[in-house]
């Protein structure tokens, strides 16, 4: 097993499979999939949308965050924001392109931005994301928004958006992460 501390750019890849392996069969959040599941799902969305292999990848990994940050699993769930997007999008910029880790980072705030732009959008989420959504800051105000679009990373964010928020079928098939592993490691950086 490959400590979080120990990661570099060559083991990388084989962290992310340690940990979905051993982390992702883990409940998520009360949806009715695994967090490897609905990552995977994600990923399998984004595919299927034709995205980028840049954003297959960050809809793989969006949510990576809640495996190594310092919160536990359940803290979203405890009424604590646990700022999965930071510690996945942190971790992520040291080994990936900005295309793979910034979309990450900006996932949380891509579902404030969509509730406060889209009046129907709110009434697509789960109950689980509702309860997120609340402890991450509710709808942005009018600054929030200018920022959020000024990021060159923002229209991406968005559509993994959607994609975290459709990778939540129970028994979907889906590729499992092993598939996506030439793509992982053809993306990362190299030492």
């Amino acid at each position: 097993m490959i400590d979080k501390k120990d990661v570099t750019a060559d083991n990388i890849v084989d962290f992310l499979l340690e940990l979905f392996e051993r982390r992702g069969p883990e409940s998520y959040l009360g949806e009715p999939v695994s967090m490897a599941d609905h990552m995977e799902q994600s990923a399998a969305c984004a595919a299927e949308d034709g995205a980028s292999d840049a954003l297959i990848v960050a809809s793989l990994l969006h949510d990576i965050g809640h495996f190594i940050g310092e919160f536990p699993l359940d803290a979203l769930e405890n009424g604590v924001d646990n700022l999965h997007e930071d510690a996945g999008g942190d971790i992520l910029a040291r080994y990936y392109p900005p295309e793979v880790s910034e979309p990450v980072r900006l996932h949380v705030a891509a579902k404030r931005y969509l509730c406060t732009v889209d009046p129907n959008y709110y009434g697509r989420l789960s109950a689980a994301s509702v309860n997120s959504f609340n402890l991450q800051g509710g709808k942005m105000s009018a600054e929030e928004v200018a920022e959020f679009e000024a990021s060159p990373y923002h229209k991406d964010a968005v559509k993994l958006r959607y994609y975290d928020d459709d990778g939540k079928v129970a028994d979907r098939t889906i590729h499992k992460i092993g598939y996506y592993k030439p793509l992982l490691e053809q993306l990362r950086k190299t030492a």
